[in-house]
């Protein structure tokens, strides 16, 4: 399945999430992949205002060492993880994930606690110049099982 998403342009990015979000309120027709993408914009209301207000989302820098969340990042996680769910791979990860929902009984919260193996998954790899090591990464999907 294709990536819903270029990996490698902001503003194409930015603007896909902007459009999904137009096309929602517009009662517009959506393609399956936008449609994974709205349902993760429909799980965070707190970023709807600035997928409404296009031109603010292509211009705000969202800075980490100011403690800013950046909500593309953030919602790019989510269709990532789903996207791993979907066809379970890296092999395992669909099984872990039904071990996490059923220890904590809510997908969205299970989400973000695979985002933090993901990211550390992400952040290992690019100090490395490496790919993601997949055995880490479910190793520490199962410490969050454990």
């Amino acid at each position: 399945m294709p990536h819903p998403l270029p990996p490698d342009n902001r503003d194409a990015i930015r603007q896909a999430y902007c459009q999904v979000w137009q096309k929602h309120r517009t009662q517009t027709a959506l393609e399956p992949l936008e449609q994974l993408i709205l349902d993760v914009i429909l799980e965070h209301p707190e970023y709807q205002a600035l997928l409404a207000d296009e031109e603010r989302a292509m211009a705000t820098d969202f800075l980490p060492e100011a403690g800013e969340t950046n909500p593309f990042l953030h919602m790019g996680m989510h269709i990532a993880i789903r996207e791993q769910l979907g066809c379970d791979r890296p092999a395992g990860i669909r099984a872990l994930y039904q071990q996490l929902l059923i220890k904590k009984g809510d997908a969205h919260r299970v989400e973000h606690d695979m985002m933090e193996c993901l990211g550390h998954a992400l952040w290992q790899a690019q100090r490395n110049q490496a790919t993601p090591d997949d055995t880490d990464y479910l190793n520490c999907l199962r410490t969050l099982v454990s």
